[in-house]
């Protein structure tokens, strides 16, 4: 899915460490820096979040050729395509100090701008091959570009439009299918009350098609039709609320995207959301390396299916033993992520493969095969069984498609069984010539 996140981008800093005295001139604590950690803020965050959704993501957004726009472009190089419109100003950065898991004060600086200038050709183009399209609006200025706001009018109605506003922002188009303020920006935007009629009276006043305040732990109020769609309860030492409401708008965004209606997307929102914070919210995006850390698979395969099915969305499920990993896996796995929402592979562990193929087998081990698996694009999670067959493994994840390699019939295959019970069915996949691990082998017995 092509996402396109329109927005303004901030550089994250966390100065970490511990406080365990006073400062002699002045009753603060003083903090003994440990480590410094950057990290993507506002809709840079949000861009990385949807690559981690696995989307193909482009950002449009200003920032100056300093170190903080320089930092954010290094960040972001490997997870999507970053497109600059105009900007005047130094790239904003908000630097928080943190002691013993708790922040003691935040120091922003930078003060750029998007100016109402003429935007180039890769944004507009962008905009108009989007599969969907999310704004968040951080109050520097991108959502007043008249360019801006002339494209983003002119969407198709089959691409979904979520805007995420800021107080300091220009307002939502009437064109936005959801408006998605969090409690306090409702209330300085003129809800009244964060609750379905304040979000009634929001989405009166915007002529936009829906209103969504997040509400924190509590979940989300949406109107229309006026619902309260609660949270699940997650246990969090000390949760970091920083970035849940850019994950609840992408996770929202796509969800509408790929099809889900508004009540299903909302609610695999709110879902992905307080995921995000038990997981350590956006703290888990900082790193202190010369490089950013790989993409992010965030949560177990089971949570990720809750989710996915949380509003609808299709699981596929795909097997083997994967030792030696080709093109022909690849072609297959693949195949397998065109038919729903996310991939679960089930992989043989080391022993399986031995029952089944006799030693020397698995050529390459069970950890090692994973993470190869983990590094293709189209794999969304890998669970590893033991059995000779992924019978049980099936049992708990369901999925609404199993796939195999063309060479099996379905008579061979035990599963296919436990799967149709479950509702799903079976898909056989041609495998590419040329290609199998065995011949692989055979070829590679060369004389000492």
């Amino acid at each position: 899915m092509k996402l396109v996140v329109v927005g303004d981008a901030l550089l994250d800093v966390d100065l970490t460490g511990g406080a365990e005295r006073l400062c002699p001139d002045a009753p603060v604590p003083v903090v003994d820096v440990s480590a410094r950690r950057n990290r993507p803020g506002g809709a840079a965050l949000a861009a990385v979040l949807g690559d981690a959704h696995g989307a193909d993501v482009t950002l449009v957004t200003g920032r100056s050729d300093d170190a903080a726009g320089r930092e954010l472009g290094r960040m972001l190089a490997a997870r999507c395509v970053l497109l600059d419109a105009p900007f005047t100003g130094g790239t904003p950065s908000k630097t928080r100090v943190r002691a013993d898991g708790q922040s003691l004060v935040r120091l922003d600086t930078g003060d750029g701008t998007v100016p109402d200038l003429p935007l180039e050709g890769g944004p507009l183009e962008a905009l108009r091959g989007a599969d969907a399209v999310l704004v968040a609006d951080y109050g520097r200025g991108i959502t007043a570009n008249s360019w801006l706001r002339r494209e983003l009018a002119r969407l198709p109605s089959d691409v979904p439009l979520v805007w995420d506003p800021h107080p300091r922002g220009s307002e939502p188009l009437p064109r936005a299918d959801l408006v998605v303020p969090n409690h306090a920006e409702a209330l300085l935007l003129g809800a009244g009350a964060a609750t379905a009629g304040g979000a009634s009276a929001l989405r009166l006043r915007w002529r936009c098609g829906a209103v969504a305040i997040t509400l924190g732990a509590a979940g989300a109020v949406l109107d229309p039709p006026g619902e309260l769609l609660p949270a699940p309860e997650l246990a969090a030492a000390n949760p970091d609320t920083c970035g849940a409401g850019d994950s609840f708008a992408v996770a929202t965004t796509l969800a509408l995207g790929r099809g889900a209606s508004l009540r299903e997307a909302v609610h695999y929102g709110v879902d992905s959301a307080s995921h995000f914070v038990a997981e350590g919210g956006a703290g888990t995006w900082a790193f202190d390396g010369t490089e950013p850390p790989p993409p992010r698979r965030t949560g177990s395969s089971f949570d990720r299916v809750d989710r996915i099915r949380s509003w609808g969305g299709r699981v596929v499920a795909a097997g083997g033993c994967f030792d030696l990993l080709h093109p022909g896996h690849v072609d297959l796995l693949n195949r397998a992520r065109t038919f729903g929402d996310v991939l679960v592979v089930c992989m043989n562990s080391d022993e399986s493969v031995r029952r089944l193929k006799g030693p020397p087998r698995p050529v390459v081990r069970a950890d090692d095969r994973r993470c190869l698996l983990e590094a293709l694009e189209c794999v969304d999670a890998v669970e590893v069984f033991d059995e000779l067959s992924p019978c049980s493994l099936l049992e708990r994840l369901r999925p609404d498609v199993w796939v195999k390699g063309g060479d099996y019939e379905p008579a061979q295959l035990p599963e296919a069984r436990v799967v149709e019970r479950h509702g799903g069915r079976t898909v056989l996949v041609p495998l590419v010539d040329g290609y199998s691990t065995s011949r692989m082998l055979r070829d590679l017995r060369l004389p000492a």
